[in-house]
């Protein structure tokens, strides 16, 4: 695999805007769908936004859940990004257990696997959130398949999880959400 780029996120730099949310259904749907992007804000604490989207493991669990033969899921070779082939996609959802953010979903127009494609290597959602100027969103140059280079797991869990990680920061003591 060749080098690539991951989306890092700020969590204490996240505004709310949605801008990402957007700007990523723009790209793929054609339209403004919040409900169809790759890329979600969940805020269960007010004032504490999470953008949650995949932080392509380099193990792949998603990948490798996967039921289908061939398989549903793939990884792009060029990007490192998770690539769901929506004809063989069965909408079990195995994908989205084995993800230890949650992170895959099921569109809401065909009930397939939707799991962030990082826009052929030119995410727009750090477009945007980078000519806004919140630099919460940054894509950073990632060797994959050359060992993990950043501690994705750390990213790769629940909003929920997130959040009370946050609310430690912000508040001085964890909260459960």
């Amino acid at each position: 695999m060749s080098n690539t780029v991951w989306i890092m996120r700020d969590y204490m730099k996240c505004t709310g805007c949605r801008r990402c949310e957007i700007a990523c259904s723009l790209y793929h749907e054609k339209k403004i769908w919040p409900e169809a992007s790759r890329i979600r804000i969940f805020m269960l604490v007010p004032g504490l936004e999470v953008p949650h989207l995949c932080t392509q493991c380099h193990d792949y669990p998603c990948v490798e859940a996967c039921p289908t033969e061939p398989k549903a899921l793939s990884v792009n070779q060029k990007t490192g990004a998770v690539m769901v082939d929506r004809d063989l996609c069965i909408s079990c959802g195995k994908c989205i257990r084995a993800c230890p953010g949650h992170v895959p979903f099921l569109h809401p127009g065909d009930n397939k696997a939707t799991i962030c494609d990082l826009c052929g290597g030119d995410p727009q959602c750090v477009k945007v959130c980078q000519e806004a100027g919140y630099d919460c969103l940054r894509a950073i140059p990632y060797p994959v398949g050359q060992g993990e280079a950043v501690h994705h797991r750390v990213y790769a869990k629940t909003p929920k999880k997130i959040t009370e990680g946050l609310t430690a920061l912000v508040f001085g003591e964890k909260m459960e959400v």
